[in-house]
């Protein structure tokens, strides 16, 4: 059976409906102010229905879906996962120099080789 539905698609993090039912990320202590391009929820909505509340949803790539960015020097320490010697996969704790973030690349474009 069919339920009503009212559903919203949401172009970016400045949508009306984006943070709808999206919490504010706690701060962790180890990150200094909320990011700028997502406010501090680390993600939004892409999709959105206004019935039911069921949601897609898209990280932030500038925070990496922290909600909170570093504006010192200290690097930010991020989960990834590598290959292990032994050819498993493995998760490690990455750490990226703060000032990456000043030249315009952050973890998210790490990965695309840039």
């Amino acid at each position: 059976m069919a339920h009503a539905d009212d559903i919203v698609t949401c172009k970016g993090p400045d949508s009306a409906h984006a943070f709808d039912i999206v919490p504010l990320q706690p701060r962790n202590g180890a990150l200094d102010a909320r990011c700028p391009v997502c406010g501090g929820h680390g993600q939004w909505n892409v999709e959105i229905d206004l019935v039911s509340f069921r949601c897609k949803r898209a990280i932030c790539d500038y925070c990496s879906g922290f909600g909170w960015i570093e504006t010192g020097e200290d690097p930010v320490a991020f989960p990834d996962i590598i290959l292990a010697p032994e050819g498993y996969p493995k998760w490690i704790i990455r750490y990226e120099p703060a000032e990456r973030r000043a030249n315009g690349v952050w973890p998210a474009d790490t990965a695309s080789g840039s």
